[in-house]
């Protein structure tokens, strides 16, 4: 463990987010004490940071906190949240959250806030960009200094920069591109951002000041792809044209890349300006090295290859309106619902459960993966997540993690148990579940709870797929890739 002169008291908020998940290990390497808050506790993952100084307070920002469950010994808070890819008025969202995380700190011991926003120096900012400086206004209104941090593309894998222009360059030869690819920005490297977020704590001489975090090149977006190309060993040819409105470009990343409509829209707003940073000497006050965009891209690539993504932009919930994350976090519904449930004995245990756990992403569905593909498709064409959100760790699921389009509600190897709730648009609302008993039985069991009318006639629709697809998919989960045995 480093050494660390002081250990200190931490709020943190977005832990579970990109930006949040690469702080809070290295905050606790030091030695501080992490206070975070968030929605739902089990999303924390507490387990896997092995600490006794991570503590979980479970608040909902846009609701007004209870004064009792923020310490008042509290030394520093960071404020991580974001709320561009959620559905609604995510400006209003932003200002709501930002001023009940003020009023909780009020009677705190706080001595600084530490903000994470984006680069806005241009006379006219997206609505995204303006968003963020109402936030750190609300902020700077509260009781202690707040140090703002602004960064433009953060390029890390699992950024969503980053998997955005890797969506791009890998599959596409040939881009007829919008014309926004020709705005400059400085991208910064995830691991100068951490640097940076840490770097500053408590730092008197940071407090009351803004910084823009910027890395030492300055590229235009079709620079980030032809530099990501030349480093992947691909030819590719871009060529820009003034006719791909906002809203067609929109559509252009929804229908290439794994992102939401909803974040592609709001980054296509933010992409027409030019984030360029305004020179600071941070770098060499705190003693760090900016790193330049081919080593970031390398960088990112190790931790993919080696399986150590630790964060994806995908870990933010996709939110709908009848859905609620924490009212679902063990079970799927027993009445009002439809359900596909079948059984079949494991030829080998510990090989069926690797199989359950691996399961989307590139290893597929294990049956008929073009119907998958072609549903994913389907979900693209009305406005949903589609298939190629993947899954950040090829062997291991943990509560709250993105996969394909559904998200991980309950994930336990010990348990031998897995459930998943669809993201996809549907007329209901969908469930899917593993597990394996005791005696090695592996029961599957999809579950629907129809909206209306049409959400029964969608569910009578698909019962002849379900009956191959379900049957296949495990049939290959439990006789290991042999073909002896037969599903119930």
């Amino acid at each position: 463990m480093p050494f660390v002169i002081e250990t200190m008291n931490i709020l943190l908020t977005g832990a579970t987010g990109y930006i949040g998940r690469r702080l809070l290990p290295v905050l606790l390497e030091q030695g501080h004490s992490v206070y975070c808050i968030t929605r739902d506790k089990s999303r924390l993952n507490s387990d896997i940071y092995n600490s006794t100084r991570l503590y979980a307070i479970e608040a909902d920002l846009l609701q007004p906190i209870p004064p009792h469950l923020v310490p008042v010994n509290i030394d520093a808070a960071y404020y991580l949240v974001h709320s561009m890819s959620t559905q609604g008025n995510f400006s209003e969202e932003e200002k709501r959250s930002a001023t009940h995380f003020t009023e909780a700190l009020q009677s705190t011991a706080v001595q600084q806030i530490i903000y994470l926003g984006g680069i806005a120096n241009a006379a006219q900012l997206s609505k995204h960009l303006q968003s963020r400086k109402q936030v750190e206004t609300i902020l700077q209104n509260g009781r202690a200094p707040v140090t703002v941090l602004r960064a433009g593309i953060v390029v890390g894998s699992g950024s969503a920069s980053f998997e955005i222009i890797r969506d791009l360059a890998e599959k596409l030869p040939v881009m007829i591109a919008p014309r926004w690819l020709n705005t400059h920005t400085q991208p910064i490297a995830i691991r100068n951002v951490v640097e940076f977020l840490t770097g500053v704590l408590l730092k008197e001489a940071t407090f009351g000041n803004t910084y823009d975090l910027y890395g030492p090149d300055r590229l235009t977006y079709k620079d980030l792809l032809e530099i990501y190309a030349e480093e992947r060993g691909l030819k590719r040819y871009i060529f820009t044209v003034p006719v791909l409105t906002p809203r067609l470009s929109s559509y252009w990343l929804y229908f290439v890349t794994s992102t939401s409509y909803l974040l592609a829209r709001n980054l296509v707003d933010s992409m027409k300006v030019e984030t360029l940073a305004r020179p600071n000497n941070l770098a060499e006050q705190l003693h760090i090295r900016p790193i330049d965009y081919r080593n970031a891209i390398r960088m990112a690539f190790d931790k993919i290859e080696q399986n150590m993504v630790l964060s994806t932009w995908k870990d933010a919930l996709v939110s709908t309106p009848r859905f609620h994350y924490h009212a679902y976090p063990m079970q799927a519904p027993a009445y009002g619902c439809f359900k596909d449930r079948r059984e079949m004995q494991a030829t080998n245990t510990d090989n069926a459960l690797n199989k359950i756990f691996a399961i989307g992403g590139t290893s597929g569905w294990y049956y008929a993966d073009w119907l998958w593909e072609f549903r994913g498709f389907l979900d693209k064409v009305f406005g949903g997540v589609g298939l190629k959100r993947g899954r950040k760790n090829s062997t291991q699921l943990y509560i709250g993690d993105s996969l394909d389009f559904w998200r991980v509600l309950y994930a336990s190897r010990a348990e031998k148990r897995l459930l998943l709730y669809a993201e996809m648009r549907l007329p209901g609302e969908a469930w899917l579940e593993f597990s394996i008993s005791d005696t090695g039985m592996v029961l599957q069991e999809a579950t629907f709870r129809p909206v209306g009318l049409l959400g029964r006639l969608y569910w009578l629709m698909m019962l002849p797929f379900h009956f191959f697809i379900f049957r296949g998919m495990l049939k290959k989960i439990a006789t290991a890739d042999t073909d002896t045995m037969q599903a119930s």
